[in-house]
């Protein structure tokens, strides 16, 4: 059974009310999967406003099954959260494929980008530890609505996706193989977030499709994913 696991932030665990693009995720594999796959963490929560901590299962699509809301996600969480946690993670829940999204926190709010490149550097060698097959996908950092008026942050996003990439490179092995994907086509936080940030229905198709269609053609994992304004 194909495992796969959700490393991220708060545009992938969600809030309250939130659809998530994990759920876009589950919704295209099943459709696409040629055989059993299963999402693995040891969370399930979304991040709650009224509590400030991950205590909701208030999740907008209610057809999402519990067993499929699996995740390694937090609020407020990045690089430098995982860098120490994920290897007994993955250990835990033996995935074969990270879906990776972090960077944008640690930028706002914990680290520069070198020091975050180093984070990423531990992170993947740490998973690739405690699983030595280990596949990783990462998603660029995409800039929210604060780097179209920070320059300076706007440098330190484009800094720390090119570091990214060379570290990316660097690691990819045959074994265990890194992917570092495009960012979503024609991003746009004023369109594809609510918030500036987090994504709304736009952008959760954006972010998964980006990922599916990342897996699909390295990998062989499911088929092209189907925006929705491909249907009409």
């Amino acid at each position: 059974m194909l495992r796969l696991m959700f490393v991220g932030d708060s545009m992938t665990v969600g809030s309250a009310g939130d659809i998530t693009w994990r759920y876009r995720m589950w919704q295209h594999l099943r459709g696409t999967v040629g055989g059993p796959f299963r999402f693995v963490g040891s969370r399930t929560a979304l991040y709650d406003r009224a509590t400030d901590a991950a205590t909701s299962h208030d999740y907008g699509a209610p057809d999402f099954p519990a067993s499929a809301r699996r995740h390694f996600a937090g609020w407020g969480e990045g690089w430098y959260h995982m860098a120490p946690a994920i290897g007994a993670e993955v250990a835990r829940h033996r995935p074969d494929v990270l879906l990776v999204s972090l960077g944008l926190i640690d930028l706002g709010f914990y680290t520069l980008p070198g020091q975050t490149a180093q984070n990423v550097r531990a992170t993947l060698l740490a998973a690739r530890a405690a699983n030595p097959s280990v596949h990783a996908v990462l998603l660029p950092v995409v800039p929210n609505i604060r780097a179209g008026f920070d320059a300076q942050f706007a440098e330190q996003c484009a800094e720390l996706n090119a570091l990214t990439a060379e570290a990316v490179a660097e690691l990819d092995t045959p074994d265990s193989p890194l992917l570092l994907t495009d960012p979503p086509a024609d991003w746009d936080p004023r369109l594809d977030t609510y918030d500036g940030t987090h994504p709304n229905a736009s952008g959760e198709h954006r972010i998964a499709g980006t990922f599916a269609d990342a897996v699909h053609r390295a990998w062989g994992i499911g088929g092209p994913y189907r925006h929705p304004r491909d249907s009409s």
